[in-house]
């Protein structure tokens, strides 16, 4: 099955790398072409899902996320000094807290 999901998903590729609607028929006819049985059910649902959608679009922004900043990579200064401020605010509330152990519970009790 897994050899039939990556023809499906090939074939949409192709038909958008050439500028082509995707349709369940278009996705058929080309795993078909490729020798590849692909029940027609699942090529309704990968065109339904690409439906709309700009698919070379999709593939240039697949690690364009909002990722978390390389550490070090700013550079020392306001920035820096900003940075480390939430620091020591998360270690004062940590000392706050009240542990188990102050309420007279503990883990072997």
């Amino acid at each position: 099955m897994a050899s039939a999901e990556l023809a499906a998903s090939y074939a949409a590729l192709i038909l958008a790398d050439d500028g082509i609607e995707i349709t369940a028929d278009k996705i058929v006819a080309l795993t078909s072409a490729a020798s590849v049985e692909l029940e027609p059910i699942w090529a309704s649902l990968l065109a339904k899902a690409l439906e709309g959608k700009n698919v070379k679009e999709l593939l240039s922004n697949v690690g364009a996320g909002g990722g978390a900043p390389v550490a070090g990579g700013a550079p020392a200064g306001a920035a820096g000094a900003a940075a480390e401020a939430p620091k020591e605010e998360e270690k004062k509330e940590e000392e706050k807290e009240e542990s188990d152990e102050d309420m007279g519970f503990g883990l072997f009790d």
